[in-house]
């Protein structure tokens, strides 16, 4: 192991399950990692085990047999997963949202019935707010939810709509959905309702009135499901709203998708930091006149920025995880960690590229898997536009001018 990426401060509990994670995408990631990606396959084996790991229940409470660790240890873990194959670190992101969600916002009720289970990985998770027309426009949601009478005489809604971008859409089996509800309020934000709505796993029809169509085709990002979903008339029942009470959605979202922005900061670093290892290697292994290509200063100078930039990455994500471990409002850290890391990732995949040369072109090597797989950093969670926006609305009203 080199020495990027560490970080200060870890206890024993930590340090070992990091280390196990690094075994874990030594010898069972890395090796089949760009067979798997080329072929678009499912990473079933390596899902499997990081069941075995726990890693489905990381941060999921004790009470609820997950593991109960912080923020951080799960993004430091997730750095690994992706330094091995940024896919799989998809596979368990929304499923962590939908259970960070779920320990913030729902009902013991909710709680006893789906944590468990999403510990084990046994109950998979996703989370839906995009639309075919929308993406950071929230505000702009269509689908919607209307009040019914459930057949056992209930109280219930019907969603009606189509939700787009699904990570794990066809693989999960609980989806938390943000749909518009009239609740009577001024407000759009206060007029959305998060539903967790149950399938089955799979593609076509998994639940009554819910429709999963197929895997979108993608450039990077392959193996894990992408997906759409549609609903005509689901029938759903009022307690499956999380928390209980509807018109509280967005900022349920909102909350869920913060500690999203720091998870794709540590998929970023990771990205960057394995781009860095090949680029270093290369660059001591090609030869160019009568001498490794690493002790042309050009090649220098850029392995120097390349290890700086996955550094001050790291060091962002770190401390954005703590901050909001120690119960802190981490908006501006996340966004700031977010927009580094992603917008970095970029350009050390593409610095170590470049010194890949012609090579670094044939499928044949690694990198150009980095290559596609970075650009995806650049808008999960949203694009580093949005980031901004995010923070510099919140340094205004940090530093506002008084009088």
């Amino acid at each position: 192991m080199g020495r990027l990426c560490q970080t200060e401060g870890l206890n024993d509990d930590q340090a070992e399950i990091l280390k196990a994670v690094r075994t874990f995408v030594e010898e069972k990631i890395l090796p089949v990692a760009t067979e798997l990606e080329h072929a678009d396959e499912y990473p079933t084996e390596i899902v499997e085990g990081l069941k075995e790991l726990g890693i489905f229940g990381l941060m999921i409470p004790e009470e609820y047999d997950g593991l109960g660790e912080s923020l951080l240890t799960y993004a430091l873990c997730v750095e690994e997963i992706a330094r091995g194959w940024m896919s799989v670190s998809g596979v368990i992101n929304t499923h962590f949202i939908v259970a960070y969600m779920l320990m913030k916002h729902g009902t013991e009720e909710q709680k006893q019935k789906y944590l468990p289970k999403m510990a084990t990985g046994e109950v998979r998770g996703a989370f839906s707010m995009s639309e075919p027309s929308l993406g950071s426009d929230v505000a702009a949601i269509k689908t919607k939810a209307t009040r019914t009478q459930l057949d056992d005489g209930a109280e219930g809604y019907e969603i009606t709509g189509q939700k787009m971008w699904l990570t794990n859409g066809g693989s999960s089996t609980l989806v938390a959905v943000l749909v518009k509800t009239d609740e009577g309020n001024d407000s759009v934000y206060k007029n959305m309702t998060t539903f967790l709505v149950e399938k089955e796993p799979g593609f076509g029809e998994t639940a009554q009135g819910v429709t999963v169509p197929g895997k979108i085709d993608k450039m990077g990002y392959k193996g894990i499901d992408t997906t759409e979903m549609v609903f005509e008339g689901h029938r759903i029942s009022a307690d499956q709203i999380l928390g209980g009470e509807p018109g509280k959605g967005f900022y349920q979202m909102m909350d869920g998708v913060e500690v999203g922005r720091v998870n794709v900061a540590a998929r970023a670093v990771g990205i960057a930091n394995r781009a860095f290892e090949l680029g270093v290697a290369y660059a001591q292994q090609r030869e160019t006149f009568g001498k490794p290509i690493a002790e042309h200063q050009a090649i220098l100078f850029r392995l120097a920025e390349m290890a700086t930039k996955v550094e001050t990455s790291h060091a962002m994500m770190v401390r954005a995880a703590r901050k909001k471990d120690a119960g802190e409002r981490n908006d501006v850290e996340a966004g700031m960690a977010k927009m580094v890391a992603s917008e970095y990732c970029n350009e050390v995949v593409q610095d170590s590229f470049r010194i890949h040369g012609g090579y670094g072109y044939s499928k044949e090597y690694e990198i150009e898997r980095l290559y596609r797989e970075a650009a995806f950093m650049l808008i999960g969670e949203g694009t580093s536009d949005i980031q901004k926006m995010i923070i510099g609305r919140s340094l205004l009203k940090e530093y506002k001018l008084k009088g």
